[in-house]
């Protein structure tokens, strides 16, 4: 009997060795055949279909347009012979004058224009999609999301107040290359910066108190860093201002820009500055030594239309120069690419709302390197990640209500990567700065 079980136990060991060895034998392939698997096998029909389903489109195209090319040089062709019959009668009478003759020239001239560029034939392109989106999602490319979601709290959390551990309703935020923390600490009209793994910041600019004086701030919104001058700038929104100050001489301040209700700020790879002003409901491109700054969104007025913004927040630049805009009181964001009289709406615009397809006071916009737009959906208590073209977005972060659980937030605003493209959340209200590590 002991002997049979164990026979029983050595061929089942042996038919999993078997299986093991197989599994590796796939393995091996599957790393030789990388251009063969199953999903590459699917975007290779996707492009069959719709290559095919291109030339078939082109096709009948084609065909229509002969058809109706036939009619039109059959109609020119009858308006020719009656043209040549008329010519051929005055020539033969010989009673013509100059007047005629102009007449026969501007027939033949309207003949031939209609026989090179017939005006009732013409190719409209249609800008809605007809070929099926294809995109390829990798959770390797992800923030880790609700179940398991790894999250801490790497700035403030002890409450609102002016301790080097607190935080007064935080702002904007930037991180440097060695994940310093750079905060906008709006009631609190300073800047701090936490260092990696720190238990309290310092004080980078302001902190003196409210006011506009060369050592203070007043509600500073948002900062970005300015690498090629190893300086920060500042939107200090309160003083109707945009400041530098240089990392290394905390003393040293410039103002870049006065008399400007700024808010968001981004700067683009050759130091020019983009500043959303809320007064006058747009975004200008600032370089240096500029008095006014280049409009570059909107600038036709508050309201809703594609070329307008109603109360534009943060901001973000890509590598394209598309400028991305949350569009507050629009609840939306809108990109606008480069020299362009308009934006699109790459997310929400479905009206004030917490549904999947909407957004309720967007602040903080970012864009990480697949294109996935990040934003902090501030009424809401979430984040939401959307891919433009998309009708609705996913919940990345929060959507549990607003509250201070580790799920939770109350009124995100500023949003940033580090150079791994872990996600950094203001939590306004929480008085806090939260991590979200990529997996």
């Amino acid at each position: 009997m002991a002997t049979a079980n164990r026979q029983t136990i050595k061929t089942q060991l042996d038919a999993i060795i078997n299986d093991h060895d197989q599994l590796q034998q796939t393995i091996i392939q599957q790393k030789q055949n990388l251009h063969n698997s199953a999903l590459i096998q699917q975007i290779n029909q996707w492009e069959t279909n719709s290559i095919h389903q291109i030339q078939q489109t082109a096709q009948r195209c084609r065909e229509k347009l002969m058809k109706s090319t036939q009619k039109s040089i059959n109609d020119v062709e009858k308006k020719f012979d009656k043209l040549s019959q008329k010519l051929k009668e005055i020539r033969q009478e010989n009673e013509f004058n100059e007047i005629d003759l102009n007449h026969f020239q501007l027939k033949l001239k309207q003949i031939t224009d209609e026989l090179l560029t017939p005006s009732n034939i013409s190719i409209k392109e249609d800008s809605q999609e007809f070929i099926t989106k294809i995109s390829v999602i990798s959770l390797f490319e992800q923030i880790q999301t609700k179940k398991n979601q790894f999250e801490m709290t790497v700035a403030g959390g002890n409450g609102q107040g002016q301790k080097l551990n607190q935080l007064g309703y935080p702002c904007g935020v930037f991180i440097d290359n060695e994940k310093s923390i750079y905060i906008a600490d709006g009631h609190n009209h300073r800047i701090v910066k936490w260092r990696l793994n720190s238990n309290q910041g310092q004080f980078i600019a302001g902190g003196n108190g409210r006011g506009n004086q060369n050592n203070q701030l007043c509600h500073p919104k948002d900062i970005v860093s300015d690498k090629e001058n190893n300086s920060f700038i500042i939107s200090d929104q309160g003083n109707n201002r945009v400041i530098r100050y240089f990392d290394q001489n905390q003393t040293s301040q410039q103002i870049l820009i006065s008399n400007i209700h700024s808010f968001g700020l981004t700067i683009d790879k050759n130091g020019f500055i983009y500043i959303s002003d809320q007064e006058n409901h747009e975004v200008r491109r600032w370089k240096q030594g500029d008095t006014k700054g280049e409009l570059v969104a909107s600038g036709n007025g508050k309201g809703d239309r594609l070329d307008q913004l109603n109360y534009p927040e943060n901001i973000f630049i890509d590598e394209n120069y598309s400028l991305y805009i949350s569009d507050k009181e629009n609840h939306r964001v809108m990109k606008w690419k480069k020299d362009t009289k308009e934006g699109i709406i790459v997310a929400g615009g479905n009206g004030k709302g917490n549904s999947l397809k909407q957004l309720s006071s967007p602040r903080g916009v970012i864009v990480n390197h697949l294109g996935q737009i990040y934003v902090a959906d501030c009424e809401n208590h979430r984040i939401m990640r959307w891919c433009e073209g998309d009708k609705e977005g996913e919940i990345v972060v929060g959507g549990n209500g607003r509250g201070n659980q580790s799920n939770q937030l109350s009124y995100p605003t500023g949003l940033s990567f580090d150079d791994e493209e872990n996600l950094y959340v203001v939590d306004n209200e929480n008085h806090r700065v939260q991590k979200y590590e990529k997996i």
